[in-house]
């Protein structure tokens, strides 16, 4: 499976890379960004390639979410996110993991049934919730059976007032991703 991951990427790292920088034959930016100056997330243009790998492989692609995908392999979850979908990932960067206390993430990878509640509360599943909705939202029920309070303010969406969408509607085949700057810890039971 690592194998097939990795061939995966690097087949179209070029092309994903460039669609999830935001890159257009016509050099302008066409996909959501949290501006800089602002701090607000920014709204899509419409789509100019289709997406042409699935959740697991835009990820592994995009260079940024190393920790995630290892988290989803020792979870057991590549296969599912591999599926049919649609799922809408609000997917934590590795800066995002890096902000958990320490020692977290090694508990975390060490219990695979915890990690991978976490992970799915980070996952709708069933649906592919673009940007233009979810600013419409004010929760939305997760994978894990846990709802997520979305608030959107002036272009920004923060998901349980902790963490922030820096970055919208990156394409996959099988749903979309939403990058998050802050790992979401699902409600203790």
């Amino acid at each position: 499976m690592k194998h097939h991951v990795r061939v995966a990427a690097v087949v179209i790292v070029g092309a994903l890379a460039f669609a999830a920088c935001g890159g257009s034959s016509d050099g302008s930016s066409k996909s959501s960004k949290t501006s800089a100056t602002t701090g607000k997330m920014e709204q899509p243009a419409a789509a100019t390639t289709p997406a042409s790998a699935d959740i697991v492989d835009t990820a592994v692609a995009a260079g940024d979410f190393t920790t995630l995908v290892k988290a989803l392999q020792a979870a057991g979850l590549v296969d599912t996110l591999k599926g049919n979908g649609p799922f809408t990932v609000f997917a934590p960067t590795d800066a995002a993991f890096a902000k958990l206390p320490p020692g977290t993430l090694d508990q975390l990878l060490a219990n695979p049934e915890q990690l991978k509640q976490v992970l799915l509360y980070h996952v709708v599943a069933g649906q592919a919730v673009k940007a233009a909705d979810v600013v419409k939202l004010t929760s939305v029920k997760t994978a894990a059976g846990e709802p997520l309070t979305v608030t959107a303010t002036d272009g920004s969406v923060t998901l349980n007032n902790t963490s922030t969408v820096t970055k919208a509607d990156i394409a996959a085949t099988n749903g979309v991703i939403h990058v998050i700057d802050t790992v979401l810890i699902p409600p203790t039971k």
